[in-house]
């Protein structure tokens, strides 16, 4: 065989390499093949939905952490506070007071104002010159002004900081927590330019009051009253805010008591007239006191409407039974808003039921007046009341089974029992009362458990809290001293309590229970 000289040899070589070289530049240009998503893709409406949430929770968050400020509005120091909302709005709270919700605006969020205290100086001032009301308002409109846009800067940096926190914590990324700082952002600017646009100034003219504050129409007169007789209103309102700086700490200064265990400790209340402090004294008593059981005899409400009836709520939770009548501001719905209620006890109709190991009857008041009004024919609705409470107690002590206390609203109506029972209690007047009636039954009226309520800033002294503590040998389940107390008015921290004796219980007789240390001994009818 011939040979293939080296030259050609060569050519055929690099010739059979070219399609290799080629294709070795064609692989490495060509782009990897993509992998395969095994898990599902969120769908971008389920982001955005979930971007919303961040922003809006962390938002509200921040808001809550450092989303308020404190501004003095004319005599009054407040908190301001924006907090998310449906309707929109403003809400004062005046604690124990109540508050107003004006419809001041419709947005996305609602202006809080919390009422922490009034200053006494300013207020004074006012009572003293009351000329300065008249300038007043452009005061207030001032203060209010600068406190929102102190708090508007506040908002801004709450609801960023919160929203971008929150997004760094969910999505660790911090361009996306940026995104949701900026979204959060925007969506207050817009709250807030909704807000400006939809302003009602003239809201102020018509709030919604609740609480103790349901009554203040009925006091500083409505709106165009306000208006019509601006210098009557100018006086009004200085006597308001003269009393409402007396506003007390609801806390107990009474003296340490021991309770006598040979007796049976009744604390007896009336005519609370929807005051809120009053379940915070009535529960400081009964815990010092060892309190075995509770009467109301009436008036808890002020208007008995639907609405009131979760003031009666901590009643549940005061430590000891609760015996109950209806008094003339309390309706037959809040009647039987009490009859569901644990460890409540209402009477009427001359209905006996024994607590605490004391036989108690009870009746209602027959009359129903919201409205503070007299109704006609009301003194003898009242004694027949009271004529049917006798009638019971008469049945009673001739079943053998007597009554030891009997409980109606008004004294009217209390004093028909006369002769039947050995003490009745009762209430409506607001002040304290003893007598012994001609046929012996003890007539104990109570006064104002709650000052009077929302009325007790009417007058120029503010009412007293008045109760007391009623003693019982447990044997012969009579009425053996008594323990007055009363605190000072709104505002007013003095503290007094009295014991009283009957007379057959006078020094030389056995005394039970033993001498309070609070003050001296008294002897009363």
């Amino acid at each position: 065989m011939a040979r293939v000289p080296s030259p050609v040899v060569n050519a055929l070589h690099r010739i059979r390499r070219v399609p290799r070289a080629l294709t070795r530049r064609y692989r490495s240009r060509r782009p990897a093949p993509r992998a395969i998503a095994l898990v599902p893709q969120a769908h971008p409406w389920t982001r955005a939905a979930g971007l919303v949430t961040v922003v809006v929770l962390g938002a509200w968050l921040g808001l809550l952490v450092v989303g308020n400020v404190r501004v003095p509005v004319g005599p009054m120091n407040t908190t301001m506070t924006l907090r998310p909302s449906i309707t929109g709005g403003t809400k004062i709270n005046i604690s124990p007071l109540g508050a107003l919700q004006l419809d001041s605006h419709v947005a996305p969020v609602r202006l809080d104002v919390n009422v922490d205290q009034l200053d006494p100086e300013r207020s004074q001032a006012l009572v003293d010159h009351p000329e300065r009301l008249s300038g007043l308002q452009d005061e207030v409109a001032q203060d209010i002004t600068h406190g929102t846009a102190d708090l508007a800067v506040r908002s801004c940096i709450a609801v960023v900081t919160g929203a971008t926190a929150l997004g760094l914590v969910v999505y660790r990324r911090p361009r996306r927590a940026l995104g949701a700082g900026g979204l959060a952002l925007t969506l207050l600017a817009a709250s807030g330019g909704t807000a400006y646009a939809t302003w009602n100034a003239d809201s102020v003219l018509e709030p919604k009051f609740s609480g103790l504050l349901s009554s203040a129409p009925s006091l500083v007169g409505d709106a165009r009253s306000i208006v019509t007789e601006f210098d009557v209103y100018q006086k009004e309102l200085a006597r308001l805010v003269t009393n409402v700086t007396k506003l007390y700490d609801a806390t107990s200064t009474l003296p340490a008591y021991q309770p006598d265990p040979t007796t049976i400790r009744v604390l007896h209340v009336s005519d609370i007239h929807l005051n809120p402090a009053s379940w915070k004294i009535i529960a400081s008593l009964v815990e010092q006191y060892r309190v075995d059981v509770i009467v109301d005899s009436g008036d808890t409400m002020d208007h008995g409407t639907a609405t009131e009836n979760g003031f009666l709520d901590p009643i549940e939770d005061l430590g000891a039974p609760y015996v109950w009548v209806r008094g003339n501001h309390d309706s037959l719905v809040t009647q039987r808003y009490l009859e569901g209620m644990r460890n409540v006890h209402v009477l009427d109709d001359g209905k006996a039921r024994t607590v605490a190991g004391l036989r108690f009857a009870g009746i209602g008041d027959p009359q129903f007046t919201p409205d503070r009004a007299k109704r006609t024919g009301a003194e003898q609705s009242q004694e027949l009341a009271g004529a049917r409470l006798a009638s019971a107690l008469r049945d009673q002590r001739s079943a053998g089974t007597p009554v030891d206390v009997a409980i109606a609203h008004e004294p009217s109506a209390a004093r028909e029992v006369d002769g039947t029972v050995p003490l009745v209690l009762a209430g409506h007047i607001h002040h304290e009362k003893t007598e012994v009636m001609r046929y012996g039954t003890r007539l104990r009226v109570e006064g104002s458990t709650g000052g009077s309520g929302l009325r007790a800033i009417e007058g120029k002294y503010p009412d007293p809290i008045e109760t007391s503590i009623l003693y019982f040998d447990r044997d012969t389940r009579r009425l053996q001293a008594w323990d007055s107390i009363e605190l000072g008015g709104l505002g007013l921290t003095t503290a007094e309590v009295s014991r009283h004796l009957p007379k057959e219980n006078q020094p030389g007789a056995t005394p039970s229970p033993g001498p309070s240390s609070a003050t001296p001994s008294t002897t009363s009818p």
